[in-house]
């Protein structure tokens, strides 16, 4: 497994920028969407809902990657990619902390009581970052 080295790991961790998230879809061509970024033990993470897209290749394939890119310098970014795991466990809290970070607001104001949240743990196999040499 790759590490994710300080730099990299605290811009995607802090910087309220979106990710883009893509998995396989059953035809195995890519499914990218953007995504609110998050990191935990060392695996990058971002939460969605049972039944969507994301959660329905993943289950099927779990080979995933995320792209998060500076809006203010394209030449600064993080790419991860490997196998994710889902987990309903945390998901709901780790969906209000993302609201925090990109939102401002202490809860998910969208939260609909018919989903169940799940979070998904990225274990970086390969991590390409550059801009953070300064």
């Amino acid at each position: 497994m790759a590490k994710l080295e300080e730099k990299p790991r605290k811009f995607l961790d802090e910087s309220p920028n979106v990710g883009v998230a893509t998995t396989l879809r059953e035809d195995g061509s890519p499914h990218s969407t953007i995504v609110w970024v998050d990191v935990e033990e060392g695996k990058v993470s971002f939460n969605t809902a049972r039944g969507r897209a994301k959660s329905k290749h993943l289950e099927r394939d779990p080979r995933a990657s995320l792209l998060m890119v500076d809006p203010n310098n394209a030449w600064k970014w993080v790419a991860v990619s490997g196998p994710a795991e889902l987990t309903e466990e945390g998901a709901d809290a780790q969906i209000d902390k993302l609201a925090k970070k990109y939102l401002g607001k202490d809860e998910y104001p969208w939260r609909n009581p018919a989903e169940t949240r799940v979070k998904v743990l990225i274990e970086p196999e390969k991590v390409d970052a550059t801009g953070f040499d300064e």
